[in-house]
């Protein structure tokens, strides 16, 4: 149920942004173009965001035989959580990061980078799926990829009214009973990517950290999950996603973009020290689940 009203809550706060810049572009006119393309975004987004979040990416789906490590690590603990299978997809990236994305636990894909399957042993591996697959067992990850649609969407809308405005767009306002000018369109072009980036933030932060707690209920193995984020997070500051765009940089297990200063304040995921502590405090509150395999190496 809250899941739900989340969802409903994002998606109206993001049609109204929409709205609002679709205003600023072309008063009435634009007001209803922006309704009617939000109107297709939310129905987009819920049935087809995963595909394009995935295709943003690049993402391969894989079967068992091409790559029976990773597909049994995601195969063993879907089973031990209680979920169906999902999809499994690997991006062409040396930069080691992962997602999940789906509408719902029947429909839900997971993601990993070419170079996450490099850098982590089969234990850190299982914490990070497990972190994962813990997002689709919350139902959370149709927020984070609503989110990561309308954003997307909302700042290229912000580059289109920042270069309307600078070329004239607007400023027929008064005829239609717009939003008024060149500073109104350049002030919405910088405020509607800044409040869409804000959405994200209140909807990311939290999540993290239940998706950690959660993930490690599934695999039993919090020092595995810890290693794990501490890898991820030096190499990703090392070999950045070069694909990744703040739009969809919440998805992602770590943060896949750079920077650190001011941009740390808004970034989309809580600190990496406060997230690795609280992953060390709970060493010894559970067990390992009994173990199914024979360790294999990642390739």
């Amino acid at each position: 149920m809250l899941n739900r009203f989340k969802t409903t809550l994002l998606l109206t706060l993001l049609t109204l942004l929409m709205v609002a810049m679709g205003s600023a572009m072309g008063g009435k006119t634009g007001m209803v173009a922006a309704f009617a393309m939000a109107v297709v975004m939310n129905f987009a987004s819920y049935w087809f965001s995963d595909r394009i979040v995935l295709a943003m990416y690049g993402a391969r789906e894989i079967s068992a035989s091409d790559n029976p490590s990773f597909h049994g690590v995601v195969e063993r603990l879907a089973r031990r959580a209680g979920l169906p299978m999902p999809r499994v997809y690997i991006i062409p990236s040396d930069s080691p990061n992962a997602f999940a994305t789906g509408r719902n636990p029947g429909h839900a894909a997971v993601a990993a980078t070419e170079g996450i399957l490099k850098i982590l042993t089969p234990e850190e591996l299982e914490g990070v799926m497990a972190h994962e697959l813990a997002h689709v067992k919350n139902r959370d990850i149709l927020v984070s990829t609503i989110a990561a649609t309308f954003a997307g969407a909302i700042s290229m809308l912000g580059n289109m009214l920042q270069w309307g405005a600078l070329f004239g767009a607007g400023r027929h306002d008064d005829e239609e009973g717009g939003a008024g000018g060149l500073i109104g369109s350049l002030a919405m072009a910088i405020i509607a990517p800044i409040a869409a980036m804000l959405i994200q933030m209140a909807v990311s932060r939290s999540r993290e950290y239940l998706a950690d707690a959660s993930g490690v209920e599934i695999c039993g193995k919090p020092l595995a999950l810890a290693n794990a984020l501490r890898k991820l997070h030096n190499a990703s500051q090392m070999i950045p996603l070069e694909t990744a765009r703040p739009a969809s940089a919440h998805l992602f297990i770590v943060n896949p973009l750079t920077g650190g200063g001011l941009m740390s304040l808004f970034s989309t995921h809580p600190p990496m020290e406060e997230r690795i502590a609280r992953l060390e405090s709970m060493v010894g509150r559970y067990k390992p689940a009994k173990e199914e395999y024979v360790h294999a190496a990642f390739r």
